[in-house]
Order: structure tokens, then C-alpha cells, then sequence
């Protein structure tokens, strides 16, 4: 009997380390917001490499970042980040990004965001001020990460 309650216990010691994170509501809208206010930190004039690794932490490993409208698919992290690295040459006057509207499922979340941006991009000649409202899908792991990102530009 001893032995196969200790056998019990260690069972469900193992089991539990292995379990996922719990995607409660409250979770998942705090974990948007903390994804977006670092998706706005990365896109500032005084970003650093630091900022864009904090983004970064929210993402899975293996992760699919799809942004639609230009059929442009990134499954690479180490390339990802070596991509918003670059984009720290680009001359940013100023970046701005709201939260509109959030819709919750069970491990996903769709939020609908505005973004008002002056930015000088390192390829282009010239300045662009832009507002657009965007609406992103994060669909999210056991863990707690994102591991598929949609982005449906406006």
C-alpha cells in the first residue's frame, strides 16, 4: 500500500510538471497588451536591442508570423530578430499603436489596433506619416506563448 501511494504521488508530481499553462481570459488579454506595448517599445526612436528581445520573448521557438496582405510567412526567430535589428536603421520620429477592440476564444485573441507612425524608412528617401487600423490573430501554445501570429493590415 505504501508503495503505491509514493508511486501515486510521484505520478502526479510528473504529471503536473508537465502540464500547461492555464489560458484564462484575464491571461490572455494581459499578455496581448504586454505583446502590443512591446511591439510599440521596438518601434521607437530610442528602441533597443533589449526592446526587441523583451518582443520576442512572447513568441514561441517555432512560431508562424503571417502577414497577410503581402504574403510574407516568417518561421525563422533568429532571422526574425536579425530582421527587426535592422529595421533599427530605420529614422523613427514617433510611433504610436492603441488597442481598439479585443476578442477572446479559448487560446486565441483577435485585436483590432490602430497605429499612427512617422517613420523615415533606411530604403526610401523620403518620410511617411501614417494611421492605419490593423486586425491581428495570436494564437497561443500550452505555455503561454504565441505560437501563430496573422497580421490583416488596414
Amino acid at each position: 500500500m505504501r508503495n503505491s501511494l509514493i508511486a501515486l504521488v510521484l505520478c502526479w508530481f510528473a504529471g503536473s510538471s508537465f502540464a500547461t499553462k492555464d489560458l484564462t481570459e484575464e491571461y490572455l488579454r494581459s499578455t496581448t497588451e504586454a505583446f502590443l506595448n512591446a511591439k510599440n517599445a521596438r518601434q521607437q526612436p530610442d528602441t533597443t536591442i533589449e526592446d526587441i528581445d523583451h518582443f520576442l520573448s512572447f513568441i514561441a521557438d517555432e512560431f508562424i508570423d503571417e502577414h497577410i496582405r503581402f504574403d510574407v510567412v516568417e518561421t525563422d526567430k533568429q532571422q526574425f530578430r536579425q530582421n527587426l535589428i535592422a529595421k533599427m536603421k530605420d529614422e523613427v520620429h514617433f510611433s504610436k499603436l492603441t488597442i481598439d477592440q479585443m476578442l477572446v476564444g479559448s487560446n486565441v485573441v483577435f485585436v483590432k489596433y490602430t497605429e499612427h507612425a512617422k517613420v523615415k524608412p533606411a530604403h526610401l528617401d523620403k518620410v511617411m506619416e501614417y494611421t492605419a487600423t490593423n486586425i491581428m490573430s495570436l494564437e497561443f501554445d500550452g505555455e503561454g506563448l504565441i505560437k501563430h501570429i496573422r497580421r490583416h493590415h488596414g
